[in-house]
């Protein structure tokens, strides 16, 4: 299957922590930066981008205690390319909402 079909996929077939958390990306609406969700990037779909801050947010499942070096050597690919990675797992999306944005936010002010 094609990247983008897959990411395509994706996009319509969301978590419910990725549904909550880009109600608060999309639109700009956070510190002004365009965010991107499932977006394709070299051989890999990424979560959340903004491609303006090179900034890359993942939302982790419990399937990601069981992958943890393929998670990281994914990091680590995407860093070369300039990438800022950071992960929150999907539980502290639905119960820290906040505190997650707030997370995001001050990586975008670092960025910037």
């Amino acid at each position: 299957m094609p990247l983008t079909t897959n990411a395509r996929d994706l996009r319509k077939n969301q978590t419910d922590a990725e549904r909550l958390l880009w109600q608060h990306l999309r639109n700009r609406q956070l510190c002004g930066q365009k965010f991107r969700r499932q977006f394709p990037i070299d051989s890999f779909i990424v979560d959340f981008v903004c491609l303006e801050v090179k900034l890359i947010v993942e939302l982790d499942g419990g399937q990601h205690a069981k992958q943890i070096e393929y998670d990281e050597k994914r990091t680590e690919q995407l860093q070369k390319r300039g990438f800022k990675v950071i992960r929150f797992w999907n539980n502290d999306v639905l119960q820290n909402n906040a505190g997650v944005l707030e997370s995001i936010r001050q990586e975008i002010l670092n960025k910037g």
